[in-house]
């Protein structure tokens, strides 16, 4: 069984259509969270952090658009509407309003996979500057959610796996406990030092050769955690 990769959020209040999306969102290895109103589909949004979000604008508490307009005060996370609605006029008000892409129903589902890929590719981007990130032996690909140690992937819980892609899209820096909690866990969990040493525990048990003396994630005693910067080798790099 393969771990699920990105989470999308899916805004749909037709039935047929939600259940129809699960199962090809699902089919592709998503993990997928679904909401039929748009006050909800803004909690859900600010609760678990999709990586995506389809968007119908036909919602019954509130127009889509008015959705986009209040998530983009707080997040710019990949929004695709999804709607019967063709007009140009309606396409054009949804995309100034911060939308990244606009689908019309009925639609092709091989299109509408490669348009949710290719937002997915260009958040990536725009979060670490590349698709991929390595170091050393570890390579992280972003968009599709996976990770290798010497080329043969490894298996994290998603927090585990916001973490490390903390560290390295940080690499080379010196981070502080609080610092970390904020950005991975949220600004509650800003004292919760035990809970990030047991996670850091069990992310060396997965990348570090020797855990007890760890070469990636190094402790700076008292501060906070420093991920090293390791060359990446011309045979790691084919």
């Amino acid at each position: 069984m393969h771990e699920k990769k990105n989470t999308i959020l899916v805004v749909e209040d037709e039935p047929q259509i939600q259940k129809m999306l699960g199962i090809l969102l699902d089919v592709e290895n998503f993990k997928i969270a679904e909401s039929s109103s748009g006050k909800q589909a803004i909690r859900m949004c600010a609760s678990i952090k999709p990586d995506l979000i389809l968007l119908d604008l036909g919602l019954p508490d509130m127009d889509g658009k008015e959705v986009v307009t209040a998530i983009r005060e707080w997040s710019q996370v990949p929004i695709i509407v999804l709607s019967a609605r063709a007009d140009d006029e309606e396409i054009t008000i949804a995309l100034n309003m911060g939308a990244n892409d606009y689908v019309t129903k009925p639609f092709n589902v091989e299109v509408l996979l490669a348009r949710i890929n290719a937002a997915l590719r260009t958040s990536a981007v725009r979060e670490a500057g590349e698709p991929e990130l390595r170091n050393g032996a570890l390579r992280m690909d972003l968009v599709r959610h996976e990770t290798f140690l010497n080329d043969k992937q490894v298996a994290f819980t998603p927090k585990e796996y916001d973490l490390l892609r903390y560290f390295m899209v940080n690499r080379g820096k010196m981070l502080t406990h609080k610092e970390i909690l904020k950005a991975v866990w949220g600004a509650a969990h800003g004292d919760d030092t035990t809970y990030l040493r047991v996670y850091i525990g069990q992310i060396r048990e997965k990348i570090e050769k020797n855990p007890k003396m760890p070469a990636f994630i190094i402790t700076e005693a008292g501060i906070g955690y420093r991920m090293e910067v390791i060359p990446v080798t011309s045979a790691q790099a084919a």
